[in-house]
């Protein structure tokens, strides 16, 4: 037990220092071969920010834990939403004035609704999964497609260039790159195999560590860079990172451990924690775009009860076991 435990510990702390050299190192590299850095910013770091959740996903699936991957994927939304953009808000409130991220709120509970579409029949099949995955591409050609018709002057567009500065050279880039990948592989297969060994000691299922221990440990890098980028007065950087995070989670976290193998929801997927992130996704997108249409503000007291809605959940959680 001790050493299950020591690995999930290690695992974290490895898995956020992997995925952090990973998105420098891919970030250094489009920088350098001259990509925009608000094309940067929403694809490559978007898709990095959610690289360790998609490599725990396909271990988890690889090992005949799929319920540790759904739990990873759907905590790791609502962590985001409630814990992390809460958080952030409580430190210091969050002004959308961003029109790419205007255009993206909808699209996050379209994304949403879709994925539950194929979830109804309480499975995700090869099928499901490879529709998902395409889908995730062409929202990754819609994103670079915005992110080019973005105004000059629009503040999300501004922050990631003041953020995204090239700072290294091909061949450092490409090294913190490797790796940033290698650790990140290494750490998720000990972070797994120490989660899968802890739940089953304490008779505690899959779907459970994914939701609580896993898609918190995984959402702490978010974590901490909303509230240093909300320190910073780049509250529209914050919210995208989550944005994106949370499309990625669904589109791709999920559809990896579909393809690797065929998953049965559990019951409680679809009664309680679906229906959960939904209305918490609401809840953010109607404060992101503004409650009467105006611009958008998420408040103190709106970051309080987003902290308070976690709490919840976390209690909810543990008086299901």
């Amino acid at each position: 037990m001790l050493l299950a435990i020591t690995a999930v510990i290690l695992g974290f702390v490895l898995l956020i220092w992997g995925a952090d050299r990973f998105v420098h190192g891919a970030a250094g590299i489009a920088a350098t071969l001259g990509v925009s850095p608000i094309i940067i910013g929403l694809t490559i770091v978007g898709f990095g920010t959610s690289a360790p959740e998609m490599l725990i996903s396909g271990f988890a699936a690889w090992q005949g834990n799929p319920g540790l991957a759904i739990g990873n994927a759907i905590g790791s939304n609502i962590t985001n939403i409630a814990l992390v953009i809460g958080a952030t808000a409580l430190v210091s409130p969050l002004a959308v004035q961003s029109q790419t991220l205007r255009r993206e709120f909808p699209l996050l509970v379209a994304v949403q609704v879709g994925v539950l579409v194929f979830l109804l029949n309480g499975t995700l099949t090869r099928l499901d999964s490879f529709i998902l995955l395409a889908a995730l591409a062409v929202f990754m050609g819609w994103t670079v497609y915005v992110a080019h018709k973005a105004r000059r002057n629009d503040p999300l567009r501004v922050e990631m260039e003041h953020e995204l500065v090239p700072t290294m050279r091909l061949g450092t880039a490409v090294l913190w790159f490797l790796v940033g990948l290698g650790i990140l592989l290494f750490s998720s297969r000990i972070l797994v195999w120490g989660a899968v060994t802890i739940a089953k000691a304490f008779g505690i299922s899959d779907l459970i560590i994914g939701l609580t221990i896993i898609a918190i440990g995984t959402s702490l890098p978010e974590l901490a860079s909303s509230i240093v980028s909300a320190r910073r007065g780049e509250a529209d950087l914050a919210i995208g990172n989550i944005i994106g995070s949370n499309i990625f989670n669904v589109l791709g976290v999920l559809p990896i451990a579909g393809v690797i193998h065929p998953i049965l929801l559990p019951s409680e997927v679809l009664t309680r924690d679906y229906p959960i992130m939904l209305a918490l996704t609401l809840a953010f997108v109607l404060m992101g775009v503004g409650l009467r249409g105006g611009r958008g503000r998420i408040t103190r007291l709106e970051g309080a009860i987003l902290l308070a809605c976690f709490v919840g959940y976390e209690v909810l959680i543990y008086l299901s076991l």
